[in-house]
């Protein structure tokens, strides 16, 4: 009987599983069965899901503790995305869950859906949309279960989560009216409180109201029960008031987080130990109890992950003290912890770099301002004011490596021989001691390696499965031969084989073995050996001392110009004076220090090198300015740029030499500033003009050398090396070649009312002429000649002729001397300013 009544009850509970399937059906058994499924397999999945998603962010999400931390640790890329991948599988997973759960266990009869479990289902697919950064279809997911469940248990949710996207989306305004609007109502759960203070405080923090937002933050801190999360709000709350200048109670709030001790991250703590010691009050605190804590903190096991920040406060302490040599050790202490927070390894090199530039070691200040830049984001300010200042030091890193090493060799040069000879034998024993400490080292590796190598031939010993006599077994023999000549090279079969002087060359066939020497460099060097190398020609020597003195000149400008060091700029022009430099330096360099001596306050020395200018130097324009400045430098109100644009201006009205004379008192006003190799590139240009090739290509050149990192340095080189070879042949073409010919009337550049009425006259009689299409110009050939031009004539003989042609009769114009030439001619002409030998050529 038993028997007959378990097929029937096993029917029986098949036919009402089967039954409860449906999900058209409005039954109690139904309803229940999906909600069931729903809550315990499909969303239970779901949710575990999204808890491992949320767990991979938090645990690749790294704080930025240079910045008020943000509250929730979520690193998106794309605010506003509709892209349908998201960023991690499980929140992929927690999608499909939700999906799946809407799909196949939603009860919607009537409009009305019967599944309780659904909006927990949508509330889900929005939290995997939102931690994938789709923020847009997040917040669609919200507000379906807003509109189509306003009498869900979850709207408070629904409603949070919402604000939370909306705050991605940097819709600030709408999140504070909506979480007041939440907060003011009493059936909230202390859950969906925490997240709605959260939430308020940073939208504060965007809005950069400080207040609100610590007020919020506490609250939150308050109700949490997650102790990792409180300790974070507590460490924000501190950030806060550290910003509005309110360091005991930050010092209140980062002691919470001390206090939680191990019940949040170790980061968290050394970080708020840190921000405490940053609040150190050095007027009343306690020095001494300082030093044990850092001495504590660099002790503890614990936090050497955590060095590079900690060795970082330590050198601001000791900088605070004044004490920069200790600071520099601690910064470099935290650099070669290699520490993977490029903006600490910034912060530690531009430290570096800046005690360094204050002690005037401009040289290292450089280096250490280059590796800055390395680990700068581009594009920001502190890049840029570092990358201004390297850029100023480029000179002079370069010039003093240019005065150091002529110094070096010209001082070799001045001693005497027994003395150089001495010189260079000290210099070669300490070659030998570093020669010795290298081959110390060497060995010392050496013999670790033999120690690794001895491993390797007891395992192959061990394993060779013949066994017997060492040199019995053909592979072992062959492995110690092969080691041997790696360690000792190709020795001889005889007594004393270890002796360097034993090594033998490797061998070819049909050679004979031959002993080599194997010395040191350093034994085989003798002081004649660098005696020899030093430059013996006159032109040599004179090349080197011109480039060391240039290079003085120069830093002391750089000194005084850029960096206002008034003090080393007055001792590289007085060296540079002392040692007796060519005359275009001496005249700039003493001006340029009577300008350090009164900016020294040393009227004495101002003055006397002052009256020495104006007496020696009467005729230079340095001699103008000092004895009558206001005159010389007048109009002082206009920009730099302003000054340029107006003698560009006058160069283009081919005002050559008001083009020259303005560029050099503008040169001297300026000296030392950006504006200043502009001016000299325009001035070069207006020389070129008026006196011809070899001033243009000395200016050039001068340039070049002197403004080697400039644009326009870098412009002056590039023309001397592609556009000077152009234009460097003299000789004058074929008379009559070419199809385009001018006719040349030549007047004294006083000449002005000639030069006007012979311009009128042609000007008439080529408005007459409708054929050649002539045309008219007044061209300056150089500083006391100016050219009448006739352009457009087809011929020499035309040119010459082009009276005739114009059938003019004016006496003054048919008497007055003229020539004819062809336009590529006439540009070597004026290029090289030879018109005698052009003349000479046509009369021949």
């Amino acid at each position: 009987m038993k028997n007959i009544y378990r097929p029937v009850t096993l029917l029986l509970c098949l036919t009402l599983l089967i039954s409860s399937c449906s999900r058209k059906k409005d039954r109690f058994l139904n309803r229940n069965w999906h909600t069931l499924n729903t809550k315990y397999n499909v969303l239970f999945n779901g949710e575990m899901a999204l808890i491992e998603g949320h767990k991979e962010i938090e645990a690749s999400y790294k704080d930025n503790y240079w910045k008020i931390l943000p509250i929730e640790r979520l690193g998106v890329k794309k605010a506003f995305s509709f892209d349908e991948t998201p960023q991690s599988p499980n929140f992929e997973r927690a999608e499909e869950k939700a999906i799946k759960a809407v799909q196949t266990h939603g009860m919607k009869i009537k409009g009305k859906e019967k599944n309780t479990q659904i909006d927990e289902a949508y509330i889900l697919l929005g939290k995997a949309r939102y931690f994938s950064g789709r923020f847009i279809p997040a917040i669609e997911a919200f507000n379906y279960v807003l509109f189509k469940y306003p009498g869900s248990s979850n709207i408070n949710a629904a409603k949070i989560w919402r604000a939370k996207t909306n705050l991605r989306l940097e819709n600030e305004a709408v999140v504070l009216k909506n979480l007041n609007s939440i907060l003011s109502k009493n059936n909230i759960s202390d859950e969906n409180k925490v997240e709605a203070h959260a939430t308020l405080a940073q939208a504060f923090i965007n809005l950069e109201v400080s207040d609100s937002a610590i007020v919020h933050l506490k609250k939150a801190a308050e109700i949490t029960k997650d102790d990792m999360f409180k300790g974070r709000l507590h460490f924000i709350r501190g950030q806060l008031y550290n910003k509005k200048g309110f360091l005991d109670s930050a010092n209140s709030a980062f002691q919470k987080v001390i206090d939680l001790k191990r019940k949040l991250p170790r980061a968290y703590r050394v970080n708020a130990f840190l921000e405490q010691i940053k609040n150190f009050d050095y007027n009343q605190g306690n020095l001494s109890a300082l030093s044990e804590f850092f001495k504590t903190l660099v002790e503890d096991r614990e936090n050497r992950p955590y060095l590079d920040r900690i060795y970082n406060v330590m050198a601001n302490h000791h900088l605070t003290l004044e004490k920069d040599s200790m600071a520099i050790v601690y910064y470099n202490k935290s650099l070669r912890t290699k520490s993977q927070d490029l903006y600490l390894n910034a912060l530690n090199y531009h430290s570096i770099a800046d005690l360094y530039f204050e002690a005037s070691n401009y040289t290292l200040a450089g280096n250490y301002y280059d590796s800055t830049l390395t680990n700068y984001s581009k594009n920001t300010k502190p890049y840029r004011q570092v990358k201004k200042r390297l850029d100023n030091l480029q000179d002079v890193i370069l010039y003093e490596g240019i005065a150091r090493t002529n110094d070096s060799i010209l001082n070799l040069l001045a001693m005497p021989k027994e003395a150089l000879n001495s010189f260079f034998m000290d210099h070669i024993e300490t070659l030998k001691e570093k020669e010795k400490e290298e081959k110390e080292r060497d060995q010392e590796k050496r013999i670790q390696s033999q120690g690794t190598d001895l491993k390797t031939d007891l395992a192959l010993l061990k394993n060779n499965k013949g066994g017997g006599f060492y040199f019995y077994q053909s592979t072992t023999v062959a492995y110690g031969r092969g080691e041997f000549s790696k360690l000792w090279g190709v020795r001889p079969l005889e007594d004393n084989w270890r002796w360097s002087v034993k090594k033998v060359l490797e061998m070819t066939e049909g050679t004979m073995p031959i002993q080599t020497l194997e010395f040191s460099m350093a034994e085989t060097l003798t002081p004649m050996f660098f005696i020899d190398q030093l430059p013996k020609e006159p032109e040599a020597i004179d090349s080197i001392f011109k480039k060391r003195n240039f290079a003085y000149y120069q830093l002391g400008l750089i000194y005084k110009n850029k960096f206002k060091d008034y003090k080393r700029s007055k001792d590289k022009l007085e060296a540079l004076l002392e040692q007796n430099p060519e005359e275009r330096l001496i005249l700039p360099a003493k001006y340029n220090l009577y300008k350090t001596y009164v900016l020294l306050d040393n009227a004495l020395l101002a003055n006397e090198i002052k009256q020495h200018i104006i007496q020696d130097y009467s005729g230079s324009l340095y001699a103008q300015i000092l004895s009558n400045p206001s005159e010389a430098l007048e109009d002082n109100s206009q920009t730099p740029q302003a000054r340029y644009k107006g003698l560009f201006k006058a160069f283009e009205r081919a005002n050559y030499q008001e083009v020259i004379e303005g560029c050099e008192i503008e040169i001297i006003r300026y000296e030392g500033e950006a504006i200043v190799p502009k001016l000299e590139l325009l001035k070069a240009s207006a020389k070129g003009r008026l006196y011809g090739f070899s001033e243009y290509k000395a200016s050039l050149s001068y340039i070049a050398l002197n403004y080697p990192n400039s644009p326009e340095g870098k412009q002056a080189q590039d023309l001397t090396e592609n556009l000077l070879e152009t234009l460097e042949k003299s000789d004058f073409e074929t008379l009559t070649s070419g199809n385009n010919f001018k006719t040349i009337f030549k007047f004294s550049n006083k000449e002005t009312d000639a030069i006007n009425a012979l311009k009128t006259t042609l000007k008439e009689a080529i408005l007459k002429e409708e054929v050649f299409g002539l045309s008219l110009s007044e061209d300056i050939y150089d500083i006391n000649t100016t050219f009448v031009v006739i352009h457009g004539l087809k011929s020499m003989s035309g040119a010459l002729g082009f009276a005739e042609l114009l059938e003019l009769e004016a006496s003054d114009i048919v008497e007055k001397p003229y020539f004819a030439i062809s336009s590529t001619n006439y540009q070597t002409l004026q290029v090289h300013k030879n018109l005698e030998n052009y003349l000479k050529t046509i009369k021949n």
